[in-house]
């Protein structure tokens, strides 16, 4: 792509990381204790966390902070758009053209399309997904770590802790597109453990971050064509597989800072993300960590998804650039989505398959072979990865 990033390595940055860790500590010991988790959960801050990630932040674009027990959303100070690009799933690509055959790789690992999605019920959109890891064992570390990827090698952010909780939709034609019927709206709430700190930088910001990565495939009629008012022009669409005729146009809300410095993985368990939609309002990525809970937002006029969301992707993988997250072995994970589609009826669990996961980003756990639904009140989907 016109964008591609060069290939992180942070382990040089890890000792000035420690010697400033030790410097914290010493000064803010009580701000080391809630940066890891050491306060105790309890019922009420459970239900806390659960109820920020209902509660919509003020209306406009930004960055928004609330602290337990206030349930009120505070803006707060963004940090800038980061310089971060995931690549799409080959095999995804692969699927959404009629006249091309999935890849015959026997692909086991979650990501790069094969992964369990969520479908709504049939004339139903999603307005909000939340994603959680309800079980976590035997995890003690994490490395990111470049892979094959289509013609070359993957080219994500490498090091211990680089990853990114990634809940995708599907890829869609939406109002957004205007006119350009080949058009296709695209939308990733992502958190990551570490991101470039612009697209004209490579320094890395040595910070985990909340925000919205959200783009407009094949808009336009030429190579020459121009994006909407605050998109960056990301090339011509064959760049990126569907080989239209119009320009990719991509862009990353403003950041909102969860974590100073890289979440370690063995605190994925203390994470719970969502992303939602709303026409005419935001679509809105949002982190609950400890007692904290942090959220970035954009119009959801800039893509439209509210009116074309109806599958849900979410797993933890690697630091963009189709890297992958590589876990240490006997780790075993537990995956759930829980559902907002004005439906009480349960939703499908596309398999893996199908490849109707849209991020190009892995891990390398492998799928369980069952996929649990539920109806009610929270419709949801649940499924185990393991090494």
């Amino acid at each position: 792509m016109q964008f591609k990033q060069p290939k992180y390595d942070v382990r040089n940055y890890l000792r000035t990381a420690t010697v400033a860790g030790i410097l914290a500590i010493a000064s803010a010991p009580s701000a080391f204790a809630a940066q890891f988790g050491a306060d105790v959960e309890t019922p009420a801050r459970a239900a806390w966390r659960d109820n920020m990630h209902q509660l919509s932040v003020p209306e406009g674009e930004g960055c928004f902070h609330a602290s337990y027990p206030s349930t009120k959303w505070e803006k707060v100070a963004c940090a800038a758009a980061p310089g971060y690009r995931s690549k799409l799933s080959i095999d995804h690509l692969k699927a959404l053209r009629a006249n091309q055959a999935l890849s015959s790789n026997e692909q086991v690992v979650a990501g790069n399309g094969y992964d369990f999605v969520a479908q709504t019920p049939s004339g139903n959109v999603f307005s909000k997904v939340v994603g959680t890891f309800p079980s976590v064992t035997g995890v003690t570390s994490e490395t990111g770590a470049n892979v094959p990827f289509g013609s070359g090698e993957s080219d994500g952010i490498i090091g211990t802790n680089e990853y990114t909780l990634q809940l995708n939709t599907n890829i869609s034609h939406t109002p957004a597109c205007g006119s350009y019927t080949n058009c296709l709206a695209w939308v990733q709430y992502v958190m990551s453990t570490n991101t470039p700190a612009s697209l004209t930088s490579s320094t890395l910001t040595n910070k985990t971050e909340v925000f919205v990565e959200y783009w407009l495939f094949d808009y336009g009629t030429s190579s020459r064509s121009k994006c909407p008012t605050g998109f960056v022009n990301a090339g011509p669409d064959s760049t990126n597989g569907f080989g239209g005729a119009g320009v990719d146009c991509v862009q990353n809300t403003p950041a909102t800072v969860v974590y100073n410095g890289q979440l370690p993985i063995t605190q994925m368990a203390n994470v719970s993300f969502s992303g939602s939609v709303a026409a005419n309002g935001n679509d809105i990525a949002t982190v609950t960590y400890g007692g904290q809970a942090y959220s970035s937002s954009v119009a959801d006029s800039k893509t439209g998804m509210s009116s074309g969301w109806t599958q849900a992707e979410y797993n933890v993988v690697g630091n963009a650039g189709g890297s992958q997250a590589q876990f240490n072995a006997g780790s075993t994970v537990a995956v759930k989505l829980a559902l907002t589609d004005g439906s009480t009826a349960a939703p499908t669990c596309l398999a893996p398959s199908t490849r109707s996961g849209t991020t190009g980003e892995t891990n390398n756990l492998t799928l369980g072979s069952t996929c649990t639904v539920g109806s009610g009140a929270s419709p949801y989907i649940q499924f185990t990865e393991s090494n």
